[in-house]
């Protein structure tokens, strides 16, 4: 089944909008994606209707929520085909989830000495809570490089791995090069040597379906609000081995199976580490948009972007001194690039003016800046909503406003 980007688009009135006059065109999905109105609906129907401290109550209200948040927990367990919905644990978002493995994994696994593989294209995300625990532990963080058509060079990863390498941390999709990881082939190299992996999926949950199980990833982690879903919510799953393990990211509520002065006894997973009350209507909402995704059809959603960022690519390669970061050959839908001569602020300002809206700056990714020698780039991505016609009506603005440079 073809998916309609002209029935999709019903959904977001958010979008029927005009800018500075012009009609809205959003090509920051890779930021924050919009929501639909049946999201907004079930969170307004929360909030109106059944609000309620869930896990904590008899009352009607209490229940209901406490129901629908925990059906959500068995739809996400569903969505990447999770074992358990103990391996599922509700975050702030993926920047909680990566600071929550740091901080837990190495308490439980990490000594003085030993190692974690990052890679060169990672968000600050992602490399930053690693660098905060090599730095409490004494640890190290060793970087995989990518090469310049933004592919990871997998043949210096077994030479990488040491005796003293505990984890390696990946995204699945790159933010900024829009690169697809082979990440079930680095977590054969990585289980083979008996490391563990770490995978940022914030790029990849909603434009490619995910099974934690056949990528073999320890860890996955994404937020909600770059899959159609509310802002604040992230989704941590980790084997539940591990989990086991590993002791809490943060004491409080729920958290707790017994507490007495003599010492505290904490809960089962995944409770131990959704420690006081969470986030319940964005919780909630996240369940709204993954049933959201499933109906559309996360198969269709990717052939869908994948057409946008081939007609797109192949534009923009016309247009004199462009330069695309970004050419690996299994690529999601972001495009980055820069015009000779001209500074990807004033390219980005300039499109605003126009009703197109993209990012500019170093996407929170400074090492693929500094691998490139450039300060930042104006990125456009794509989602479920986009359509062609977009990109006709953004090629010729992007070509006024070089003219204007």
């Amino acid at each position: 089944m073809n998916l309609d980007p002209i029935k999709i688009r019903q959904d977001f009135p958010i979008l029927q909008q005009k800018i500075y006059n012009k009609p809205l065109i959003y090509f920051d999905s890779a930021a924050s994606s919009q929501r639909p109105l049946q999201v907004q609906e079930k969170i307004r129907q929360i909030d109106q209707e059944y609000y309620g401290n869930i896990h904590r109550a008899v009352h009607y209200m209490a229940d209901k929520a406490t129901a629908d948040y925990e059906t959500t927990r068995e739809k996400v367990r569903s969505l990447i085909n999770a074992g358990t919905t103990a391996e599922i644990i509700f975050t702030k978002g993926t920047t909680e989830s990566v600071n929550l493995v740091a901080w837990s994994f190495g308490e439980a696994f990490i000594s003085a000495g030993d190692e974690i593989i990052v890679s060169e294209m990672e968000h600050h995300s992602n490399i930053v809570p690693w660098q905060l625990m090599a730095g409490r532990k004494g640890a190290k963080i060793v970087m995989l490089p990518f090469n310049n058509k933004g592919e990871l060079e997998l043949d210096k990863l077994p030479g990488l791995i040491s005796e003293k390498t505990k984890l390696i941390a990946v995204a699945h999709v790159s933010n900024v090069l829009g690169t697809v990881n082979p990440v079930a082939e680095i977590a054969a190299i990585a289980h083979a040597r008996g490391v563990k992996l770490f995978v940022d999926g914030a790029q990849a949950i909603q434009h490619l379906p995910v099974d934690v199980q056949a990528l073999g990833a320890d860890f996955y982690a994404f937020s909600a609000h770059k899959m159609y879903g509310p802002n604040g919510v992230g989704v941590l799953y980790g084997r539940k081995e591990l989990l086991e393990q590993m002791p809490p990211y943060q004491g409080g509520g729920e958290m707790i199976s017994e507490v007495r002065f003599s010492g505290t006894t904490f809960n089962e997973l995944p409770y131990k580490f959704e420690a006081g009350t969470p986030n319940i209507t964005g919780v909630i909402g996240l369940g709204a948009a993954i049933d959201y995704l499933l109906e559309a059809g996360i198969e269709n959603i990717s052939v869908h972007e994948q057409a946008l960022l081939k007609y797109a690519t192949e534009k923009l390669m016309q247009i004199p001194g462009m330069k695309i970061y970004g050419e690996s050959k299994n690529k999601s839908g972001v495009i980055s690039f820069n015009v000779e001569g001209i500074h990807s602020f004033d390219l980005g300002t300039m499109l605003d003016k126009m009703g197109i809206a993209v990012r500019t700056g170093h996407h929170c990714a400074d090492p693929v800046m500094q691998h490139f020698g450039i300060p930042g780039t104006v990125r456009m991505s794509f989602g479920i909503y986009n359509t062609r016609e977009e990109i006709d009506a953004f090629l010729p603005a992007l070509k006024k406003v070089i003219s204007l440079f």
